[in-house]
């Protein structure tokens, strides 16, 4: 059974524009655009390109590659209806060391800024600290609420973090068999951001949201599919024909309507659903245990369920798993969700989670044990945790975290588009 394909609430069924330009190399002039080598914008017939470039890192997101991104996004979506867009592309290079669409963000340069000083935590603009989460929600946000040109990322290898917030927020994901998905902030005392607040329990039904954002599980195809986290399956070795066959979708000039949606064909004809005898994913196979152990008010009670399933293979592991995360991270993590779950649009849970990022940045968070143990030193000792176990980790403490930062809020961007795109 598949639990779902494209959500309703958060993406929907918009349209682009016809244009009459024919393979246009993306490259305008201007002294607001802001370009870099590891991002290749480009357009084939009416299809937008946005191509990560940075293999040596498994294309993970820097500063300068999320500013292209932010105004490629908007002189894209600016363009009038006869001179636009039809989709847009998100994928990577295929020269990295492993197959990969995007790693994450570059937290390691946040965290060699953060170490010094103590003005961090505080969305001051200046510091990257600030600069980086604020740009790279802002970019999320944009995604989010793009109504007239669909977005559709090839998930061909790692998909994780920063990865996960320039392409989740769009209409389509491919998923290939190379494709591992997670979320894996807990580990380095962060928290699923990017917008995970929103999508996770919209997507992720029962003790899913949870359980993945908790234990930052590593998901395989089959699970994306099983979720509704990937939109479609389209082996790797098809991809190129895909391409070629979105961006002549794009230029067919017998379609009139500015914004209808011509790469949805191509996508179903290209897609390849499991069959019904094909093996279950992990997600399936354990969505009962999950749903028994994960659907609970506090980090507390769901390690008391596991405990009481002595003998299952699935609760001991996942115990494991809970103990080396970060305690705080946990809680933090868990609470976001309660709240991103009420939150009226997508606007106002980015909003929230830039307060959760800006108090990880605080001098004294696990954010800079986890960084230094896991990426600095690659340790494979235990991350000595700080407060280090579940109860040390007090109401009030969770409750900083999501303290209103005054004039260094997050302010949701202006849309710059011919028709504004709808509120979420």
């Amino acid at each position: 059974p598949i639990l779902g394909t494209t959500n309703p609430i958060l993406f929907h069924q918009a349209a682009t524009p016809t244009s009459n330009t024919k393979n246009e190399i993306f490259l305008k002039k201007s002294c607001k655009m802001r370009f870099t080598t590891k991002i290749f914008p480009s357009r084939k017939k009416n299809l937008g390109i946005l191509e990560l470039n940075n293999p040596k890192a498994l294309h993970a997101l820097s500063l300068d590659m999320i500013h292209c991104m932010n105004d490629v996004w908007d002189e894209w979506n600016a363009l009038p209806a006869e001179k636009g867009l039809r989709a847009i592309l998100v994928k990577a290079t295929k020269d990295a060391k492993r197959s990969s669409f995007c790693s994450g963000g570059d937290v390691k340069a946040v965290w060699e800024e953060g170490s010094q000083g103590d003005m961090h935590g505080k969305g001051i603009t200046g510091l990257l600290t600030a600069d980086f989460f604020r740009d790279e929600y802002s970019l999320n946000y944009k995604m989010a609420v793009n109504d007239r040109i669909p977005q559709v990322s090839l998930w061909d290898g790692i998909v994780m973090g920063g990865g996960v917030g320039i392409s989740i927020h769009g209409r389509y994901r491919v998923a290939t068999e190379k494709t591992i998905f997670a979320m894996p902030e807990m580990a380095i005392g962060l928290f699923c951001d990017v917008g995970s607040m929103w999508w996770m329990p919209r997507i992720l039904k029962g003790g899913l949201a949870p359980y993945v954002a908790l234990t930052g599980a590593r998901l395989k195809p089959q699970d994306l599919i099983y979720t509704g986290i990937a939109t479609h399956y389209i082996p790797s070795g098809k991809l190129d024909v895909l391409e070629v066959a979105l961006a002549e979708a794009t230029d067919n000039e017998d379609v009139q309507i500015p914004y209808n949606d011509v790469i949805a064909p191509v996508l179903d004809e290209f897609n390849e659903w499991p069959t019904a005898d094909s093996p279950h994913g992990f997600l399936q196979q354990h969505h009962s245990i999950i749903d028994k152990t994960f659907q609970e008010v506090s980090v507390e009670s769901i390690v008391s369920n596991l405990e009481s399933f002595q003998d299952d293979e699935f609760c001991k592991t996942t115990l494991e798993t809970l103990s080396r995360q970060s305690p705080t991270s946990l809680k933090v993590t868990l609470e976001g969700l309660r709240r991103g779950s009420n939150s009226p649009s997508v606007g106002v849970a980015l909003q929230m989670e830039y307060c959760m990022a800006q108090a990880f940045m605080r001098s004294d968070s696990d954010f800079y044990r986890g960084i230094r143990s896991v990426l600095v030193e690659k340790s494979k000792d235990a991350v000595e945790w700080s407060p280090n176990d579940l109860e040390r980790v007090t109401n009030e403490i969770v409750e900083s975290y999501f303290a209103p930062l005054g004039e260094f809020e997050w302010k949701i961007p202006e849309i710059r588009c011919e028709t504004e795109a709808s509120k979420l």
